[in-house]
């Protein structure tokens, strides 16, 4: 059976969760038996799970949770050097192979939706080598700056991108100086039937789970890994490019700002992220949210059985 389940969402709504109860289901003798598979594997899609180092501030699933049920594209890149969506979309297809060989579903789930549209869509971005020289000039402009500069450059590209996300604004202002414009992106679906399902969180909800999370990796040594990540060679203006609060704890590490201001700000950046993730997941018509793992399993269940195209 080659189908694909994919399980997209803000970060906190219970993404990884939920993949590990489906996979688990799935790995039944008598679920197994009934759709003729073999159980079920786990691909993340996270552009800061692949670095190793990025364990707490990722939220990574534990080895334990990994030795029940294989997880792939964790930890697969050194954080010195940067990690690209030609990269992830090349191991991923791999993996997919693999997974379907072994008669058994692969399951995507992470918070990085250009990283799904990538495998799924076969989204294809034109290939301009890096412009050391400008992306070193773009790094000192703020988000806002960016997003203004690829505006008047390129209003349609302008119109589609995340504007929150730096690293993106700095790549599509490279292909513009070079090629005059974004050219739009081609795509060539992989030809399997895909379930995509997204966790559904109250707003309040959802930003409380936010700061408790924060709150608890504190507790667990965040701190401690960003320093780790320094002490391994690492410049702060790269570990500032991971972003979210490994930028902010990079800055209270510098003493440009206070304990307290490094957790608000730390928190707030989190959230705001969370919403820009809800802004464009709303926009993906193909999915279905849920709010609880009985819905969830009932999707499955109707898409295996063909209910669901």
């Amino acid at each position: 059976m080659k189908k694909i389940i994919v399980i997209l969402g803000p970060t906190a709504s219970g993404k990884s969760k939920l993949a590990i109860k489906l996979a688990h289901w799935l790995s039944q003798e008598r679920i197994k038996k009934k759709f003729k598979i073999e159980g079920a594997e786990i691909i993340c899609a996270d552009s800061r799970q692949v670095y190793k180092g990025l364990d707490i501030g990722t939220d990574k699933v534990s080895q334990k949770e990994r030795e029940k049920i294989p997880h792939y594209l964790l930890d697969v890149a050194s954080p010195k050097r940067k990690f690209t969506v030609f990269q992830y979309r090349k191991l991923a297809l791999k993996i997919l192979e693999k997974i379907f060989k072994k008669n058994k579903i692969p399951i995507f789930c992470g918070g990085t939706y250009f990283y799904i549209k990538a495998v799924i869509d076969g989204i294809s971005l034109p290939e301009v080598p890096p412009n050391w020289k400008l992306r070193k000039e773009l790094e000192k402009k703020d988000t806002k700056e960016l997003f203004e500069m690829l505006k008047k450059l390129d209003p349609q590209r302008a119109k589609t991108i995340e504007k929150e996300n730096k690293r993106r604004l700095i790549r599509a202002i490279e292909i513009v100086k070079k090629l005059g414009r974004v050219p739009p992106q081609r795509e060539n679906p992989l030809p399997y039937p895909v379930l995509f399902i997204a966790r559904d969180v109250e707003k309040n909800e959802l930003k409380k789970r936010i700061e408790k999370r924060f709150l608890k990796w504190l507790k667990k040594g965040l701190i401690k890994e960003v320093k780790k990540l320094k002490e391994s060679s690492l410049s702060f203006k790269r570990i500032e490019e991971f972003g979210l609060h490994y930028k902010i704890i990079s800055q209270y590490l510098q003493k440009k700002i206070t304990k307290k201001e490094m957790i608000e700000k730390s928190i707030k950046s989190i959230q705001d992220y969370a919403k820009e993730q809800l802004k464009w997941l709303k926009k993906e018509r193909r999915l279905h949210w849920i709010k609880n793992d009985k819905t969830a399993k009932k999707l499955v269940k109707d898409f295996l059985e063909e209910k669901i195209k």
